[in-house]
């Protein structure tokens, strides 16, 4: 082994033999792209398909800690950005990854980011073909960032869009809400609360394809991230101009994040995921795209939680168990703990 350096250093980011050694060792020797040239050059017999096209994604990931229950920022990176291409309907083939490392960063810890990295894209089916490292002066960064670019390629005949969603069209989720939120919460350690809570950070490109082939009529689909479940209904109501109306007894949570919510005065609604989708299916392709989501390690909890409605256009609205109405708006920044 050519890198005998155990923490990284400018000199790893100045072009020179330690910034090679880094490359070669860390992320060259795993992710093995296809050739060294200054550009990924790719193709796919599914490209060749007559109206066939594709779809692009780009993301950036800062999470505090970069390793947590259940993952870490190269999962998540791999994760959100091969989601971010299934909800579209398209099938992710290709990442890329560029790294922000701050001096200082153990190159320990890029390796065990690097090698989860390379699991999930296998187990999501996608190659990372390129990618970029820089490295910045201590304080510049938080240990390191990660950005991921994907590609896929939407088959012909697949139009997923949130606008295609119409009155009487049936919404599930895929699994638990709000886990990935309160996972991050617990392992930070500001509140000191302990829990045994991990993300749902996974791929859910699988999941997809398993919907999209027992409902082939879905109207659209969307990840539940930053903002949680009330931001990806909201944004998705007024793209169809239609109203939404979930069930608070039908939303899947667990107790240890209805406990967290209740101590720290937050809304589970609000909370991020990382491996949890909202879909929109028309009611007589609800049950068939129900079974499809069960019958996938991803989609194991899933739940029918409401519907769209034409009342009340572009508002989400959400029944009490006690048989009242509230709007379930969007975020306005942060959500903070009670105060009094």
């Amino acid at each position: 082994m050519a890198l005998r350096d155990t923490h990284v250093t400018l000199a790893h980011g100045g072009g020179g033999k330690a910034m090679r050694d880094l490359i070669d060792e860390v992320f060259t020797a795993v992710f093995q792209p296809p050739g060294m040239e200054d550009q990924a050059r790719l193709m796919d017999k599914a490209l060749q398909a007559p109206g066939a096209r594709l779809a692009f994604t780009t993301d950036s990931f800062v999470v505090t800690p970069v390793e947590f229950p259940g993952g870490d920022i190269g999962k998540i990176a791999v994760c959100g950005t091969v989601n971010d291409l299934a909800v579209g309907g398209a099938r992710p083939l290709w990442l890329s990854a560029a790294f922000i490392i701050e001096e200082g960063c153990e190159i320990a810890l890029l390796h065990r980011i690097v090698a989860s990295m390379a699991r999930e894209a296998a187990a999501a089916g996608v190659r990372i073909v390129t990618g970029d490292t820089k490295v910045v002066g201590r304080g510049s960064a938080d240990g390191v960032f990660v950005t991921t670019s994907g590609l896929g390629v939407i088959p012909p005949g697949r139009a997923l869009a949130a606008g295609r969603i119409r009155p009487g069209d049936v919404a599930i989720v895929n699994g638990r809400l709000g886990d990935h939120g309160a996972a991050i919460l617990a392992a930070r350690g500001d509140m000191a609360l302990s829990s045994d809570l991990q993300s749902d950070c996974r791929s859910l490109g699988h999941l997809m394809e398993a919907v999209l082939t027992a409902a082939p009529d879905t109207r659209a689909a969307r990840d539940a991230t930053r903002g949680g479940l009330a931001a990806a209904l909201n944004e998705m109501a007024a793209a169809a101009g239609v109203g939404i109306e979930i069930a608070e007894t039908a939303l899947p949570l667990q107790d240890a994040v209805r406990g967290i919510c209740e101590i720290l005065g937050l809304d589970p609604l609000y909370l991020a995921n990382e491996g949890t989708l909202v879909a929109f299916v028309p009611p007589d392709q609800a049950d068939a795209a129900l079974a499809a989501m069960r019958g996938s390690a991803a989609g194991r909890g899933a739940a029918i939680i409401g519907q769209a409605v034409a009342a009340h256009p572009g508002l989400v609205t959400m029944t009490t168990p006690f048989g009242g109405a509230r709007i379930v708006d969007m975020l306005v920044g942060e959500q903070l703990p009670r105060i009094c």
